[in-house]
């Protein structure tokens, strides 16, 4: 169709003098949208009194372990997308893969709206899980991979400029979605499927800017005055390596390895973060909520902060700093409760929680260093199925050794401490694997692309 042609790849190179720092605020659009995904909490309890309105019907309203379910597809879906679409991504180009995601994460919103009013939780499992899942993926892995071919000089700052996007979306998307409730509640309605069908309106047209505004670079382009070092460092490639070829190397596999670990340590505490605080230290839920915030805050910044710093230091020593001192942080988690210490809580949680960001930051970066820009939204969609894997890993380990130890008679207090050791062995796990990554061999290189 001519008019879907504006979506074309073709249509979206970037003509002479365009100005690159346009690409950050589409990015932004995007990610700052489907971020909202990590805000998904405030939907829970207004789910479980669809029926009752003021107060939950034990066997007519859905529980919170059903709904549950819609944030654990939403993410699955996340992964699985990213994986089987990165090439269509490449293929395709930035701007209709945003469309794309546009459309199945705001059509997925209004689809649970239905859901909702139906009261037939099998539509919100299709449109926020399954629908909106796949638009999460499109929509994180193509401004990345754009943002690395127009900062070639600074990959590091280039993906976490996008990536403290998705950190940040909940900040805005949770307390949005809170004042939209609060609107839209009345004696026949929790708010819940208006705010949806609102949200979902909102969030088509902020991800279309983003969509309308995104270029690509013409092969070859490179920043004015940018000359790339003659001695580059020992895992910084000029070549390139497909996608197929990528996969099948043990560097892929080692940083599939690296993320799911890093991921893994840190999720458990994000996810836990308010009841943490609450049985560690005895504070008030009001305050654990702020305290989960606070963390929020940190995982945005540390996106960039740290990222940024990779291009200085390069990404395998950013993610030794990541392992080492992440490992000497969790030991002192335990020592923060003894000494009932909140402040030292706060700050060691909030150091490894942007620990946690950075690592989502720095791996774009790593693979484009490792596997050079042809196909990289196409292997970082695969290599985000560590993520969908961690995220499964991380809270059901804090949830489970924690609950093991306080049916067992260990003080509520103290239970999360075995956890925080089980957090250090993990990330001295995956600091062995970072240190294993060395250069892909020449044999891997795409010999139909010149390099870069």
């Amino acid at each position: 169709m001519a008019l879907l042609s504006f979506l074309d790849r073709d249509r979206t190179v970037a003509p002479p003098g365009f100005n690159r720092w346009l690409i950050p605020p589409a990015a932004l659009a995007v990610h700052l949208c489907i971020g909202e995904v990590y805000g998904f909490s405030v939907f829970n309890d207004p789910l479980t009194r669809v029926i009752g309105i003021n107060r939950s019907i034990k066997g007519q309203d859905w529980t919170i372990p059903q709904i549950g379910w819609t944030y654990s597809v939403g993410l699955i879906m996340l992964g699985l997308s990213a994986a089987l679409l990165g090439r269509w991504v490449e293929r395709v180009g930035p701007r209709r893969t945003m469309f794309t995601s546009a459309c199945c994460f705001s059509g997925g919103l209004l689809i649970s709206s239905v859901g909702v009013a139906l009261h037939n939780i099998v539509l919100l499992y299709l449109g926020y899980g399954v629908i909106g899942g796949i638009g999460l993926g499109l929509g994180y892995i193509a401004p990345v991979s754009t943002l690395v071919k127009w900062f070639p000089d600074r990959p590091g700052m280039a993906t976490g400029m996008a990536i403290m996007g998705f950190g940040g979306g909940a900040l805005i998307g949770a307390p949005l979605a809170v004042e939209f409730m609060g609107h839209f509640q009345s004696s026949t309605s929790v708010g819940v499927k208006e705010t949806f069908r609102v949200m979902g309106c909102l969030y088509f047209a902020l991800m279309m800017f983003g969509a309308f505004i995104v270029r690509v670079p013409v092969h070859g382009w490179k920043p004015k005055g940018y000359v790339p070092s003659s001695r580059p460092q020992k895992l910084v490639t000029d070549a390139h390596v497909s996608v197929d070829v990528a996969w099948k190397t043990p560097q892929f596999w080692l940083l599939w390895a690296v993320l799911c670990l890093n991921v893994t340590a840190g999720i458990g505490i994000l996810g836990q973060a308010s009841l943490m605080a609450q049985n560690m230290f005895g504070v008030p839920a009001a305050v654990g909520a702020g305290y989960a915030g606070l963390l929020s805050i940190f995982n945005m910044g540390g996106r960039f902060f740290w990222s940024s710093i990779s291009d200085l230091t390069g990404r395998k020593m950013i993610y030794c700093v990541y392992f080492l001192l992440g490992a000497v942080l969790y030991m002192l988690v335990p020592v923060t409760q003894k000494i009932h210490s909140v402040t030292f809580f706060v700050f060691v949680t909030a150091i490894i929680i942007s620990m946690y960001g950075g690592g989502f930051a720095t791996i774009p970066a790593y693979l484009r260093d490792l596997f050079g820009t042809m196909h990289l939204g196409a292997i970082h969609g695969r290599l985000i199925t560590a993520w969908s894997m961690a995220a499964v890993l991380g809270p059901q380990l804090v949830n489970y050794i924690s609950t093991y130890r306080i049916e067992h008679g260990v003080p509520k207090a103290e239970a999360y401490n075995a956890t925080m050791y089980v957090m250090v062995g993990l990330l001295i796990l995956g600091l062995i694997g970072n240190l294993l990554v060395s250069p892909v061999h020449e044999r891997y290189h795409h010999p139909g692309l010149p390099h870069s």
